[in-house]
């Protein structure tokens, strides 16, 4: 019997161009938070360089653990790992409140880590929530996670800096607007293995096309080591503080939930649904691959949805395709000058390919939605209010400004609160309540409802 496209090992060329597009949709993802931490913190510039190829080759780690897998540990998907940016607020707010500012990476490093085993441990308990994640739930979060990293996408098309005087100028959202059409223009007119690639050539295309306005930047190609390990606590032993643990723990439920949903996500995407025994291994490797990442002076890690959407674009379903990616991520963590690679492309041509990138994941929610049984008045309500409430932190950002620091960690995550609101809602529309319902009308066990039209239902057959 053939191999399950999810298992198929293509051909090394091909494998290596489709592992590199993954690693340059996640790139920016992954530097961002060593970048924001580490300015925080004031690390000089060779500290800062550090911190970001740790976060770099650690995600690779988790990566690797996530498609190949070891034990009963990895989803064994095509599934990208790499720094969670949910942990950004709090983890400055550790610097904040840390005195010495030497010790706040030490501090930081050791809540990840009882964060991240607590979370391993905690795995084969918190995979069961899946029962409470049918279609209509699904389709909802996967659509928010589209719609979620949209404004991400249209942040990198105004440009790297807000405070830049060129920031939203007609140079950089015409960078953008390049790099979308011509991943359009491959993706309408080629086909086969360039058709696949199309992100990965807009994004050199891009590039190039920048060149001439300045906004290609080879300086740190010139500047970059060749060689550079991540040497073990290079900034210090851990220390642990119970108030900072605390705070990485949220965090890690937090992360916990959006990879479930995400997992889910990619198992419908690539024909192969994601059950329990999936998800506790994928959140193992999760909460594993955190645990270990400060050894390395990395951070948190977690599911990275972006790539979700590449996949669904390039109906390409190979996790060995990911592990690939994962394998450049090691490089790049320990080459700095490969790294620096990434870093040329400049943050608008991101954003054009991001618009492509984000938007296919949105458009597989919505495919999803169509399954979910929309006819009925019940996962209407569900799939209005959670999309409602999972759109607040994108829409409106200060929503909830005067609720407590920690609060504001689950609440500012759109795919978290529209995640609990259509498990929650699902519940009671669907569950709670007089258990009268007849068989017509409950097609699946979490999925029941009226009809809209008001139509009178069928007596069960005797």
């Amino acid at each position: 019997m053939a191999d399950h496209p999810v298992d198929e090992k293509l051909p090394v060329l091909k494998m290596a161009t489709t592992g590199l597009q993954h690693v340059a949709a996640m790139y920016a993802g992954v530097v961002a938070p060593p970048l924001i931490v580490g300015a925080a913190i004031g690390l000089t510039a060779t500290d800062l360089t550090f911190l970001t190829g740790a976060c770099l080759f650690t995600a690779g780690l988790a990566t690797f653990l996530q498609t190949i897998g070891v034990w009963k540990i990895g989803a064994r998907l095509p599934f990208v790992n790499g720094v969670t940016f949910a942990g950004v607020a709090p983890m400055t707010a550790i610097v904040a409140s840390t005195e010495d500012k030497s010790d706040a990476l030490p501090v930081i490093f050791g809540a990840v880590i009882v964060a991240g085993l607590l979370g391993f441990i905690a795995a084969p308990v918190f995979c069961k929530a899946v029962r409470f994640f049918p279609p209509v739930v699904t389709g909802t979060v996967i659509t928010l996670i589209g719609v979620s990293l949209l404004p991400v996408a249209f942040g990198w098309a105004q440009g790297p800096d807000p405070a830049a005087h060129d920031y939203g100028s007609a140079t950089n959202l015409g960078l953008a607007g390049c790099t979308l059409v011509v991943v359009l223009l491959l993706r309408r007119f080629t086909r086969g293995f360039v058709k696949q690639i199309a992100v990965l050539l807009g994004l050199v295309a891009g590039t190039l096309i920048a060149i001439p306005s300045g906004a290609t930047d080879f300086g740190p190609v010139a500047d970059a080591a060749v060689i550079g390990f991540p040497t073990p606590f290079h900034f210090g032993a851990p220390q642990f503080q119970l108030a900072a643990i605390l705070s990485l723990c949220v965090v890690m439920v937090v992360s916990m939930t959006e990879s479930t949903a995400d997992m889910l996500a990619l198992g419908e995407i690539v024909d192969r649904p994601a059950d329990e025994k999936t998800i506790a291994a994928g959140l193992r490797a999760d909460t594993l691959g955190s645990a270990i990442s400060p050894l390395f002076n990395g951070f948190m890690c977690s599911a990275f949805a972006q790539n979700i959407g590449l996949v669904a674009m390039t109906k390409i379903r190979s996790r060995f395709v990911v592990a690939a990616g994962g394998g450049f991520l090691v490089l790049m963590g320990l080459c700095p000058m490969a790294a620096s690679l990434i870093a040329v492309v400049p943050r608008p041509v991101l954003g054009g390919a991001g618009v492509v990138l984000f938007g296919s994941v949105a458009a597989s929610g919505i495919q999803t939605l169509v399954r979910a049984g929309l006819e009925k008045d019940n996962n209407v309500l569900i799939v209005a209010v959670s999309l409602a409430v999972g759109i607040i932190p994108i829409t409106a950002p200060e929503f909830y400004h005067a609720f407590p620091e920690t609060a504001r960690i689950v609440l500012d995550s759109g795919i978290s609160t529209g995640c609990v609101a259509a498990v929650l809602l699902n519940l009671v529309f669907n569950h709670l309540g007089p258990r009268d319902r007849d068989a017509h009308d409950v097609t699946h066990p979490m999925e029941a409802g009226e009809e809209i039209t008001g139509a009178p239902r069928t007596p069960a057959a005797p």
